[in-house]
Formats: structure tokens, C-alpha cells, sequence
């Protein structure tokens, strides 16, 4: 399964970017193709990801996996690698904080090869993943070329999943409160979860 992996991470970016290059904006998901505000597209996400926001089981169940350790005022990333382009309401990537046992929902993203020729969301701001080695435990190694990746986790041992090149990221802190902004990639307020 995971061989598919870096394939479905560059056919996303791919997808995505040809939607958005395509002139397309946020739509709920009945598909109208009038432009949607953006209170209007977070509405349509928060109702979407509602079933994940305290059930990371839920997450796991449908078929989202472990792609990265907490980063530091960030979080946990989730990935989804069947979800393709850019919906509001299937975000490819959960970003969730652990809390003791529990794990809740922060933000939700999307990545792209390139910066999208136009926003996927009113007044989008961006951020960047380098290239890197994903492994099945969520260590990740950063790295120029999928051959440059390690058979397994150097840090853990755990067996290679992907790689992808490097990434533009897009943020939303849809499920907690972010006072850097909804886009911003990192998010102070989330400071006391780096070390669960």
C-alpha cells in the first residue's frame, strides 16, 4: 500500500494545481459553480471534518495515515492519499494535537507543487515542506531524491512509506483558534502540546 503513496502525494499536488490554475474557487459540495465566501467554505469544512475533530480513530478508519511526528506548534499530520484536488470539504491532511490520550483536530491542509496561480481561498497564505522521506510511523527524514531514502527509519526503525519533492502547503486552523492567523502554518497557542 504504501509503494502508492508518492504517487497519489504528486497526482494531489498535480490535481489541485490544475484545478486552481483552471480559475475554480472554494465550492460546498453539492458542486455550484458560483464562487463561494469564505465563511461559507469553512462552514462547509467544519461540517465536513466535525467527525474527526475528537476521533482520530474515525480519521484512521477512513483511511487517513500518520505522515509526520508533532511538529513544533503545528501538530500530528494525518494523510489521506486517495483524496485528490482541492475540496473544501476532503482536506487530504488532518493536523491534530495530542492532549494526554487524546488527540483533537487543529487544522486541516492541503499541499501543491508550486504556489497556486490563484488563492483556493479568499486571502490564502502559504507555507513550505521540503523534500522528504516519510516512513510508516510518521519519522520523516529530509531528502533531495526518492533514492536517497533509507529502506527504514534511521530514527526508528520503521519500514519507508513515500517521498515526495519539495511542497507548497496550505494551512487552515479550522478547529482551533489560531492568533497568527487561519493560514498561518504554525500556531502559538498549540506551544504546550510540542512535547506530548
Amino acid at each position: 500500500m504504501h509503494k502508492l503513496i508518492p504517487a497519489a502525494v504528486v497526482a494531489l499536488a498535480l490535481a489541485a494545481t490544475a484545478v486552481l490554475a483552471g480559475g475554480a474557487t472554494a465550492r460546498p459540495a453539492h458542486g455550484r459553480a458560483s464562487a463561494v465566501p469564505l465563511a461559507q467554505s469553512l462552514a462547509a469544512m467544519r461540517v465536513a471534518t466535525a467527525k474527526y475533530a475528537t476521533n482520530l480513530n474515525k480519521a484512521k478508519a477512513d483511511g487517513y495515515r500518520i505522515i509526520t511526528p508533532m511538529i513544533p506548534d503545528m501538530g500530528i499530520h494525518y494523510m489521506n492519499a486517495k483524496i485528490t484536488g482541492f475540496d473544501v470539504t476532503r482536506p487530504p491532511i488532518l493536523v491534530y494535537q495530542k492532549h494526554g490520550s487524546q488527540y483533537l483536530l487543529g487544522a486541516v491542509e492541503w499541499v501543491f507543487p508550486a504556489k497556486p496561480a490563484k488563492p483556493p481561498l479568499p486571502g490564502a497564505k502559504y507555507g513550505a515542506f521540503g523534500a522528504a522521506c516519510h516512513y510508516v510511523d510518521g519519522t520523516f527524514v529530509p531528502a533531495a531524491a526518492q533514492a536517497d531514502c533509507a529502506k527504514t527509519s534511521p530514527e526508528s526503525g520503521a519500514a519507508f512509506g513515500f517521498w515526495h519533492p519539495n511542497l507548497v502547503t496550505f494551512h487552515v486552523w479550522l478547529w482551533f483558534h489560531n492568533p497568527a492567523g487561519i493560514y498561518s502554518g504554525t500556531n502559538p497557542l498549540v506551544s504546550p502540546f510540542n512535547e506530548t
